[in-house]
C-alpha cells in the first residue's frame, strides 16, 4: 500500500508529528499530543520543526492519558514551555522510515477521494482522528465550507487504494 516517491517535493514534505499542549513543571518540560503510531516515536526522527520555524531536539520521558512528557536541550524555562502551547511540529518526510508494503502514512491519505461503493462522490479526506472509540475520516464535500466524519474501519472501510487516491465507504451502514 505504501509505495514511497523519490521526487524532490515528496522527501521534503513534512509530516506532522504531534502538538505541544501544556507546559509541565518549572524546568522547561512540556506534554504533547503525539500523532505517531508509538507515543514515544516523537523523539525518534531527529530534529523536529515547529510551525513557526524553530527547531528543537525532542527526549520523549514517558506517556501518560494519552500525551507525552517531553524536555528539549532549548528549553530551559516553564515561560519557554508555556510560549509552545498549540504548536505542531513536523520532520521532513525523508526523516521517517519506508511503511510496509501494507501501511500508508496518515497524511498520506490526506486530499484522497472518498467515495461510497456504489461511486457517488463523498468529498476528500482533510483529516484522520481517533477520538476513543476508533479512526474516523473527516471529509470536506466539494463547494462545501463544513465538514463530515464517517468511521474508518470495517465494515464501513470496502476498500483503501492509493494508487487511484481513493477511499471507498459504506455510507449506509453509519
Amino acid at each position: 500500500m505504501g509505495q514511497q516517491t523519490t521526487d524532490t517535493a515528496t522527501e521534503q514534505a513534512s509530516v506532522l508529528l504531534g502538538v505541544v499542549v501544556s507546559a509541565h513543571g518549572i524546568r522547561g518540560q512540556f506534554k504533547v499530543k503525539p500523532f505517531t503510531a508509538e507515543p514515544l516515536s516523537v523523539a525518534a526522527y531527529g530534529e523536529v520543526e515547529l510551525e513557526s520555524g524553530q527547531r528543537l531536539v525532542l527526549q520523549a520521558k514517558s506517556t501518560a492519558k494519552g500525551l507525552v512528557l517531553c524536555s528539549s536541550p532549548q528549553i530551559t524555562s516553564r515561560e519557554q514551555a508555556e510560549q509552545l502551547k498549540g504548536m505542531s511540529f513536523s520532520v521532513t518526510r525523508q526523516m521517517l522510515p519506508a511503511p510496509d508494503a501494507d501501511e500508508l502514512y496518515h497524511a498520506d491519505m490526506l486530499g484522497m477521494q472518498v467515495i461510497t461503493p456504489e461511486g457517488t462522490n463523498l468529498g476528500i479526506v482533510v483529516g484522520l482522528h481517533d477520538f476513543g472509540a476508533g479512526d474516523v475520516l473527516e471529509i470536506q464535500p466539494q463547494g462545501a465550507k463544513t465538514t463530515s466524519f464517517l468511521p474508518f474501519y470495517p465494515p464501513f472501510l470496502i476498500a483503501l487504494e492509493p494508487e487511484s487516491r481513493r477511499i471507498i465507504i459504506d455510507s449506509q451502514s453509519v
